[in-house]
């Protein structure tokens, strides 16, 4: 499976985020990344909640109503710059921080790597994704290409690390995902 997303990575994937850097102005750039990442701060102040950490959670609240009005739909981060912390957390965390073990670690098609526990805390972190509830379907799904794209643009640099210091990627990203 790993062999077969590092195919449809570098056929497709790849490409694409290559040529999205190329034509892209920075700043647009810049302002899909923040507007990406505002809808997220959704599920991170959820998850922030969830695990017990309600400061937290607030901020995270606060982060996506000042990005998502003053930052016009979140395509500016002012939240950052007014010295609100951005946060990470997800379902798979919410569930270790529960007390769920790790599980195998397992690579899906077009999911990549996760353990046993990160691949059920993905499904409810897509259960409540906000694009996961938006009814027309071009929308929708330009919204998710759009945030694959973005995502994949960003992570052209690590590419570069993987590959001049892996001698087998394979382990190496197995390496890396379960620290």
């Amino acid at each position: 499976m790993f062999g077969f997303n590092d195919t449809v990575d570098k056929a497709v994937l790849k490409p694409v985020a290559q040529g999205y850097e190329k034509v892209t102005p920075v700043f647009v750039r810049q302002g899909v990344s923040n507007y990406v990442e505002n809808l997220q701060d959704l599920g991170t102040g959820l998850n922030n909640l969830l695990q017990g950490k309600p400061a937290q959670a607030a901020s995270d609240a606060g982060r996506v109503l000042v990005n998502t009005t003053v930052g016009f739909l979140g395509i500016l981060d002012v939240a950052s710059t007014m010295g609100m912390e951005k946060h990470e957390e997800d379902f798979g965390q919410t569930f270790g921080r529960w007390g769920m073990d790790d599980g195998a670690y397992v690579v899906w098609p077009f999911f990549g790597p996760r353990t046993v526990r990160d691949t059920i805390g993905l499904a409810f972190d897509v259960a409540t994704d906000p694009l996961s509830y938006v009814d027309h379907v071009p929308t929708r799904n330009t919204l998710w290409a759009v945030r694959l794209v973005s995502n994949r643009a960003e992570l052209l640099k690590a590419d570069k690390i993987i590959e001049e210091a892996a001698l087998d990627k394979y382990s190496y990203v197995r390496d890396a995902y379960l620290q």
